[in-house]
């Protein structure tokens, strides 16, 4: 009877064993189910990238090819392009699952490694200058005249550095130097783009503090700013903002352009535009209702020189600071590559910085 027992008890813990085991049986598996989990995603994400680049690749190219209005010599051809480039796809990926399938029976890690050096080839291949092209060509088809506009101006802009006196310029920029904390300090609080406010200051003063004739005073040449600029500035320094101090002056420069930045919808050309006329008859705003326009581009014919060249100088200013900045020298534009180097770095405010 004793033996019987000890077996039934051995038998159940035997069970209990077995029951636990299946139970608990991801737990003993995890680190295999993991590494194969991982390897798939790897894999994954090298085909996807690599999908990626190559349609963003082919449509920026397609996008160039087939512009235009015309149904049948754009349109349709356009279409067609874009069908063709899906049954491509779907018989590229019919082909990788054939060939997956081969390369798992001689080594489970052969699919992971041909998907991981196709997106390295697809990387560098993202990185030269002909995909940046077909990039911006994407960019103008799928942004519309808005994306067409920003293209417009920006390269009003390089072509202005391309005329500038770099000479000049770089005595401009050197004068920056005791003035770049509390740029960036401004830049931080009202929350502007801290190399446009140091082409703000190129434009408005080339860094030469000075009362003017018509009113401006101090660094910024700040003449009449918008009431709730002058209040935010007033409530963060406790009084009212000295004019002549230089990091008041800044202070209000930056509230002065997020205010105008706001009033603009955050239309970089707009808001400098903004800035540069001032409150007076109704400011802006006033000047686009009363001629129907909508933004910069439609504006500018009805605005005289100066006012009308007024961003295009600013982000000038701040395009050389951004390349003194980054290369600590003022490239010629139209040596070698330098303008498409200068055009990937891009312009403070309509570009991260390169």
């Amino acid at each position: 009877m004793s033996a019987k027992r000890t077996a039934s008890k051995t038998s159940a813990r035997q069970v209990a064993k077995v029951s636990w085991w299946r139970k608990n049986r991801f737990i003993a598996n995890a680190p295999a189910q993991f590494r194969r989990a991982l390897i798939l995603a790897a894999e994954i994400a090298g085909l996807g990238g690599s999908a990626l680049v190559g349609v963003l690749a082919i449509l920026g190219f397609s996008a160039d090819r087939f512009t235009g209005v015309g149904l049948w010599s754009n349109l349709v051809p356009f279409a067609g392009f874009v069908l063709l480039l899906a049954l491509a796809l779907f018989s590229l990926l019919r082909l990788w699952m054939n060939l997956r399938t081969i390369l798992l029976k001689r080594n489970p890690l052969l699919p992971v490694f041909l998907a991981l050096l196709v997106a390295s080839l697809s990387a560098w291949t993202a990185s030269r200058d002909g995909f940046r092209q077909e990039l911006g060509n994407l960019r103008r088809l799928v942004g519309g005249t808005k994306e067409a506009e920003k293209i417009t101006l920006a390269h009003q802009v390089f072509a202005s550095y391309r005329r500038t006196d770099l000479i000049q310029m770089q005595r401009l920029i050197e004068r920056t130097k005791p003035y770049q904390a509390i740029i960036k300090e401004a830049a931080r609080i009202y929350q502007v783009d801290a190399e446009v406010l140091v082409g703000l200051g190129a434009a408005e003063s080339s860094f030469l503090p000075r009362d003017s004739k018509d009113g401006g005073r101090g660094l910024f040449q700040i003449t009449a700013p918008p009431k709730p600029a002058l209040e935010r500035v007033g409530q963060r320094l406790g009084k009212l903002p000295d004019w002549r101090n230089e990091r008041h002056n800044t202070l209000l420069a930056a509230a002065t352009l997020r205010h105008y930045l706001g009033e603009m919808k955050e239309d970089l050309f707009l808001g400098l535009l903004a800035y540069n006329i001032g409150p007076k008859n109704g400011g802006l705003r006033s000047i686009m209702r009363q001629y129907g326009a909508k933004d910069f581009a439609t504006i500018q014919p009805y605005l005289q020189t100066l006012p009308r060249d007024y961003p295009i100088r600013v982000l000038t200013a701040a395009l050389a600071y951004r390349l003194w900045r980054l290369e600590g020298r003022l490239p010629h534009y139209e040596e070698g590559n330098n303008a498409l180097r200068v055009q990937h770095i891009g312009i403070p405010g309509l570009s991260g910085a390169g």
